[in-house]
């Protein structure tokens, strides 16, 4: 790759999502997501794999049709209203925004693109997608939480948590695991956003921390299989302790940063009356703490067959920088104790 290509896409990224965090138009705001959608495209491409090629086109053709769902229902919006403001959207094309958003996500049951996209990219492109890309859209939803349909925004949350779990149980390849755990995550943020955007925020902001967290290991580790797992220990015991530590925090366990979020909701939602709601998705979120628990077992308490009778595998020493890793583990581990101080702000 030319080295001023790495540069031109990292800034394009930046540009499209902070064009969609300002914009108060929706012609501007469909800009910042086209911007994203091209940007990604080299650094999913670059390995010029036949599996990565597939994940390319599968994402382009499912963001193309999104972002045409999104055009369309503005231009159905602008007809009937006349206005292309962002708090301006009518019944019909506010539904049809929902889904479009939903489809740029991956929120169930437009999930359909997600799990081979991130199977078929590598590492850091798989982050970027799970975390950065899920911005813009983020925002334009967040903007325009109260003119969307809460009913539909409750059954797309519950059909993902559910979904989410169930895609995690069977699966050998921690990508698509990864992917699995987003579905689920994005569904908790639905069922919460019109209910308190405000924890939606704060859900969002602890999820992209357990997110990267994990990725960022899994990167230093060098590993993309389940079975791989069971090297890290003689690699790096410490991080391996901490990576098992965040895959608990990722299923909600406490007392790590994971819990604050599902805790919250939950609170929330029985402050709401919608004690059933919070008792479907408490049990729903059982799914996937199961396959949390077996990368937990698999990263912690399996070693790999090793015939050599020394007490240390010899390797090579990583020359990978390990700050971004610290600081995000860190947050994903110890953050709770602070919850009445997010709380608050």
């Amino acid at each position: 790759m030319n080295p001023y290509t790495m540069p031109i896409v990292l800034f394009s990224l930046l540009l499209g999502t902070t064009l969609t965090f300002t914009s108060s138009h929706w012609l501007l705001a469909w800009m910042g997501l086209e911007i994203n959608t091209l940007a990604i495209l080299p650094l999913m491409i670059k390995t010029h794999h036949p599996r990565a090629t597939e994940a390319t086109t599968k994402y382009f053709l499912t963001q193309a049709t999104a972002s045409a769902l999104i055009l369309f229902s503005t231009t159905m919006n602008a007809w009937s209203t006349g206005e292309w403001e962002l708090k301006e959207l009518s019944t019909l094309p506010a539904n049809m925004m929902t889904i479009a958003l939903m489809m740029k996500l991956g929120v169930a049951p437009m999930h359909f693109w997600l799990l081979e996209v991130l199977q078929g990219v590598d590492l850091t492109t798989g982050l970027i997608i799970s975390t950065w890309q899920k911005l813009a859209p983020m925002s334009l939803m967040f903007m325009i939480h109260n003119l969307l349909n809460p009913h539909l925004l409750i059954i797309l949350g519950f059909t993902s948590i559910l979904l989410g779990g169930w895609l995690g149980l069977n699966q050998t390849q921690l990508r698509k695991i990864m992917a699995s755990s987003s579905i689920a995550h994005l569904g908790w943020m639905m069922i919460i956003l019109p209910i308190s955007p405000t924890l939606f925020i704060l859900n969002i902001i602890i999820y992209l921390i357990m997110t990267s967290a994990m990725f960022l290991s899994m990167k230093f580790f060098n590993v993309t299989k389940f079975n791989s797992l069971t090297t890290s220990w003689s690699k790096t015991p410490a991080l391996a302790v901490s990576s098992t530590i965040v895959l608990l925090s990722l299923g909600g366990l406490p007392p790590t940063t994971g819990f604050m979020p599902k805790w919250l909701i939950l609170q929330e939602l029985t402050k709401q009356h919608l004690s059933t709601t919070a008792t479907i998705i408490a049990i729903s979120a059982l799914l996937s703490l199961f396959f949390y628990l077996r990368l937990s077992y698999s990263l912690a308490l399996t070693q790999s067959p090793n015939t050599i009778s020394s007490l240390t595998t010899w390797r090579l020493k990583s020359n990978q920088t390990t700050f971004l890793l610290t600081m995000m583990t860190t947050l994903s581990l110890m953050l709770l104790p602070l919850t009445p101080y997010l709380v608050s702000m």
